[in-house]
């Protein structure tokens, strides 16, 4: 994405998240805490599968940031981390969903604390009300004034800004609640839901057989199988994994009327995202568009988006921005 959308900077405005504060994390200094303005809100998105077929026919592709897109100065799953790479041009956030003792659901990967914040113990054994005082680390390991975000806050954020989010279930939490967390935000037009099994798509498919899920495919066989389990094929996004891209695959899928997705994340020094960049280019992201994948998600959004032109063209042909 060699620009920013002129629409962008009306969407979304951040107190004091500049790209100077993200340079300077690493002197002491941190990005001030974002107070969400009352902006308008954005023009709503077309259906998810028109969106998604768009971007497989015209070449499109959307890039994914990984756990909200963490850097210096921004902690990984938190809302002012979302915020500042939406008003980089980044649209789809992937995030993950965790359950406090108490039942109240927010942003958080690992089964403790400690690792992305300043709290301790594991999430399954801790409350709330002493969850919204962590503080949470950036990627540097440094101290945030930025806490956990409410998924209810992040989903009425998504919708207001025309954003959308991947939700990645955590095994404190259970589909049925996240999902009538997106239905009560009215956020099911900007949810994606990820499954890890046939089983857990069959789930999502039964709790809401409009929403939208990426599942394990690679092409008609792995299709007919989801279809059997009363999965609709114009709400899958196949997923093929984060090892080695699969040109085959994505062409099998692009002929089912799937969209691909693929992973450059994962392990610092073992991520393709690593190797990708690596020489200092990043035709690797390119190649990939140029196969037929229409997501990408990276641990690097707005290093691949500024590359990319595919994604910006893609959001403004089939999203209308």
């Amino acid at each position: 994405m060699r620009r920013v959308l002129g629409w962008v900077l009306a969407a979304v405005v951040l107190a004091g998240c500049t790209e100077s504060a993200e340079t300077s994390a690493g002197t002491g200094s941190e990005p001030a805490a974002v107070e969400a303005e009352a902006a308008p809100a954005a023009a709503p998105l077309p259906p998810l599968p028109e969106l998604f077929d768009c971007l497989r026919e015209s070449g499109g592709v959307l890039v994914a940031a990984h756990r909200g897109g963490p850097g210096p100065g921004y902690p990984e799953n938190a809302l002012e981390t979302i915020q500042h790479r939406f008003s980089k041009g980044i649209r789809v956030f992937e995030l993950d969903v965790a359950t406090s003792r108490d039942g109240v659901m927010f942003l958080h990967h690992d089964d403790r604390f400690g690792r992305t914040a300043d709290g301790d113990g594991y999430v399954s054994d801790t409350d709330w009300a002493d969850i919204a005082k962590i503080r949470l680390k950036d990627t540097d390991g440094d101290l945030t004034r930025f806490h956990p975000p409410k998924l209810t806050d992040v989903l009425l954020w998504a919708k207001q800004n025309g954003a959308v989010v991947q939700l990645d279930r955590k095994k404190t939490s259970g589909f049925r609640d996240i999902m009538e967390a997106v239905a009560a935000a009215g956020a099911q037009g900007n949810t994606v839901m990820i499954s890890y099994s046939d089983f857990e798509a069959r789930t999502i498919a039964t709790l809401d057989r409009d929403m939208m899920l990426t599942a394990a495919a690679r092409g008609a066989r792995d299709i007919a199988t989801l279809e059997s389990m009363d999965v609709d094929r114009t709400r899958i996004i196949g997923w093929t994994g984060t090892r080695e891209p699969d040109p085959p695959a994505f062409e099998r899928l692009a002929r089912e009327g799937v969209e691909p997705a693929f992973g450059t994340l994962g392990r610092k020094g073992e991520r393709l995202d690593d190797k990708y960049w690596s020489d200092g280019d990043g035709s690797e992201y390119q190649r990939l568009v140029d196969d037929g994948v229409v997501l990408i998600s990276t641990d690097e959004p707005l290093r691949v988006a500024e590359y990319l032109e595919a994604d910006e063209a893609g959001w403004a042909a089939c999203a209308g921005r």
